[in-house]
């Protein structure tokens, strides 16, 4: 199996289970975010020759991507079952991807047309900003339900 395949079937796994609804556990809902924003961060300490234009790309993006992250974030539905924290995607989150895609398109043509070297640009750091902004929005609605966030994932399973 080739790389590609393997990354296409891990999110489609994700996505089944976001549409049929899975426990919100804080660690899932964080971890991944930070870790995959901290190897985006990692992979620019490498390059060489950065410009203003690409500091600037870099910073737009990424407020970019929090921004249409959270905007994400903020049509998954938050809701309490089996007394804690579940999480669901709904077509208004599919909305809010499709959108986020065609605008993170749109600035990326513009940035290659203004001459923004595309590796100023790590795609670990724009998909980890992206879902830091999603988890945002998601613990902003969990907080306002006062139920605990579901248990991790091995304590769920020994159930």
């Amino acid at each position: 199996m080739t790389l590609s395949v393997i990354i296409i079937v891990a999110v489609l796994a994700v996505l089944v289970r976001r549409v049929i609804g899975e426990p919100l556990n804080a660690r899932d809902l964080w971890i991944p975010p930070i870790v995959l924003t901290g190897i985006g961060l990692w992979s620019l300490v490498g390059i060489d020759g950065l410009r203003p234009a690409d500091y600037a790309w870099l910073a737009g993006g990424s407020l970019l991507g929090v921004a249409l992250g959270y905007l994400r974030g903020h049509y998954v539905t938050v809701f309490e079952k089996s007394g804690h924290l579940w999480q669901r995607y709904t077509g208004r989150t599919f909305a809010a991807v499709g959108l986020s895609l065609a605008v993170m398109l749109g600035f990326g043509l513009l940035a290659a047309k203004l001459g923004v070297r595309p590796d100023a640009s790590p795609i670990q750091l724009g998909i980890g900003l992206s879902f830091l902004g999603e988890s945002l929005a998601v613990t902003r609605h969990a907080l306002t339900l006062n139920a605990p966030f579901a248990p991790e994932r091995s304590s769920i399973l020994r159930r």
